[in-house]
């Protein structure tokens, strides 16, 4: 009669065993595996050059991490054609000049970017059964007006070399023999997107007829989505998931924050027919920095013309 309790005790000590080894790999291993993930997609119209965009999201610097620093500097070698930043860029005010040091040889490239919320408000700590709720926001977030972070400052660093500040509004930026025009929002989990105006109907192609139209936000909420597709968006990018940030292996992320499917809580997928690349990003929240089966990661997309005959 024994060997029951004496069975269940052991399969016990090897579920806390599992568990600990879980939390040890997750908070000392896996949150500073940093990781370039690429995929790409023939998306660019016949004939244009292939253009490479490294997108990043999500690094929550503090000035102490001295190996997600790195990373930033490493993804400098790359020589992007273009970089999207879609926010969640810091996690303490004294971060900013540490984040544009970081990234200094990127800013010297073209690119754009959006704000997250913690971009504006600065962490603290919350219960993680919150992100099984419905909506998993705290009472009262999408009305604060209180920023305690330098948003200002922040978004003046990344433009200061010439990134382009997507706030609720549309830019243009020329590479080469093909036009990217985009369009951003300000972060729909502080319901702060305001979709811009349309594209004026009559304004013209460039000489080169060479085309690219960007959708960016922060968090990929369906509206947004349907938003951008709407517009006419060729390729959208996105971040705030973290990929779930604990997944699990057979059943993915566990959660998305927002109201996208998990199984779209990383990495390329589409919607409504339109490519939709949701960065896992490069960091976590002070209070919660850990990661299970989602390294952090920047992504750089090649971006190609069809194939010749194929139209694919």
């Amino acid at each position: 009669m024994r060997a029951v309790p004496t069975a269940l005790a052991a399969a016990g000590a090897v579920g806390l065993g599992v568990g600990a080894a879980a939390h040890v790999w997750a908070r000392h291993v896996e949150i500073h595996r940093f990781t370039l993930r690429e995929a790409e997609l023939r998306i660019l119209p016949p004939g244009a050059r292939t253009l490479r965009v490294l997108h990043l999201s999500d690094v929550h610097l503090v000035p102490d991490q001295e190996r997600k620093i790195a990373f930033l500097r490493h993804l400098g070698s790359l020589r992007p054609h273009l970089v999207i930043d879609t926010g969640d860029n810091i996690a303490s005010a004294a971060a900013v000049p540490v984040l544009a040091e970081a990234l200094a040889p990127l800013l010297e490239r073209p690119g754009a970017f959006v704000m997250g919320s913690n971009d504006m408000f600065a962490p603290g700590p919350k219960n993680p059964l919150r992100y099984f709720l419905p909506d998993p926001r705290p009472e009262g977030m999408t009305e604060r007006t209180d920023r305690d972070l330098p948003t200002e400052e922040l978004a003046a660093a990344l433009s200061a070399r010439g990134w382009e500040d997507l706030t609720n509004r549309r830019a243009s930026i020329e590479l080469g023999a093909l036009e990217v025009r985009l369009v951003g929002v300000d972060d729909p989990h502080l319901e702060r997107d305001e979709m811009p105006a349309p594209e004026r109907p009559d304004r013209p192609l460039p000489s080169h007829g060479n085309v690219l139209r960007l959708g960016v936000a922060h968090a990929p909420y369906r509206r947004v989505l349907d938003a951008f597709t709407a517009d006419g968006a060729d390729l959208i990018l996105a971040g705030h998931t973290h990929g779930g940030q604990l997944r699990l292996p057979g059943i993915g992320a566990l959660v998305t924050n927002c109201d996208l499917p998990r199984s779209q809580a990383r990495g390329l997928s589409s919607w409504r027919g339109v490519p939709l690349n949701v960065s896992a990003g490069l960091g976590a929240s002070p209070y919660s920095n850990y990661r299970l089966f989602t390294p952090p990661e920047a992504t750089l997309l090649t971006l190609r013309s069809p194939k010749p005959g194929t139209g694919a």
